[in-house]
């Protein structure tokens, strides 16, 4: 995951996907977002948790619950532009 984070490829995850992200080691020094049941994961992991429907850092790109999809996917697709 750090590869694609490095090389400019989207990363994007929701809900409880921020635990692939907290494991794979890439949320330090980075914004952040996933269910509230999480943050206190995120934050250990070294992100700084926003609690928005969408939080875009970089490439990385994170939403919290599935209601926030409409907006998650308008970032998608504006990265992948």
């Amino acid at each position: 995951m750090q590869e694609m984070l490095s090389s400019g490829k989207v990363v994007a995850s929701i809900c409880h996907a921020g635990w692939v992200l907290a494991s794979a080691g890439v949320l330090k020094g980075k914004k952040a977002t996933a269910c509230i049941m999480i943050k206190d994961d995120l934050v250990n992991a070294g992100a700084e948790y926003i609690n928005q429907e969408v939080v875009v850092d970089g490439n990385l790109i994170t939403s919290r619950v599935p209601d926030d999809l409409p907006a998650f996917c308008r970032e998608i697709l504006k990265q992948l532009g």
